[in-house]
């Protein structure tokens, strides 16, 4: 949606609300873009972003197999003259 500014004053509240539910409201000046109104996004804290990966980490360990071992991975991935399989 494409609103002046001069337009935007008498509707700020209604474009405010509108942004916020996701639609693309822009400004205009002289029939040119100027600015474009977005939600602002929550800062994700310290405390949460540590548990994030805390819980990602723990998954990952859940998942994990048991393989070869990487030390000996040139055993299978070269063949005796050095050269990729």
């Amino acid at each position: 949606m494409r609103v002046s500014v001069s337009e935007a004053k008498g509707q700020l509240t209604e474009l405010v609300r509108r942004a916020e539910a996701g639609d693309e409201v822009i400004l205009t000046r002289h029939g040119q873009s100027a600015v474009r109104l977005v939600p602002v996004r929550p800062v994700v804290g310290r405390g949460s972003r540590r548990a994030l990966m805390e819980s990602v980490c723990a998954s990952a360990a859940g998942k994990a197999t048991i393989g070869a071992d990487a030390a000996r991975s040139q055993d299978f991935l070269y063949d005796e003259d050095g050269l990729p399989r």
